[in-house]
């Protein structure tokens, strides 16, 4: 397979993931999603971000967040049930393992 290719269909697996977040299951928290995956939504965004801003993009976090949540963070944070004290807990470790480490 040749770069290119290989470069669209990454894209388009990435169009498909944020699409599956936003439209299909928007109802799938993301300390859940930490939890389980060890990255979420806000992940995703800043990475998207990150990526922009290397390329000479000027793009700010609120901005990457709308990427991923289809509106502005406030409004879609503002929609969610609060985290239970197990998702809190969890999301404690989940985060010092995968966000917290340097590798």
């Amino acid at each position: 397979m040749d770069d290119q290719t290989r470069i669209e269909l990454e894209a388009a697996a990435f169009r498909r993931l944020r699409q599956h977040l936003m439209q299909d299951r928007p109802d799938v928290a993301n300390i859940d999603l930490m939890n389980l995956a060890g990255f979420c939504r806000n992940c995703l965004s800043r990475w998207y971000q990150e990526a922009a801003n290397e390329r000479g993009i000027e793009m700010d976090k609120e901005e990457g967040r709308e990427i991923f949540y289809g509106m502005p963070y406030a409004e879609w944070r503002a929609a969610q049930e609060a985290a239970s004290d197990d998702q809190k807990a969890a999301f404690e470790k989940a985060f010092a393992e995968n966000v917290g480490r340097k590798d």
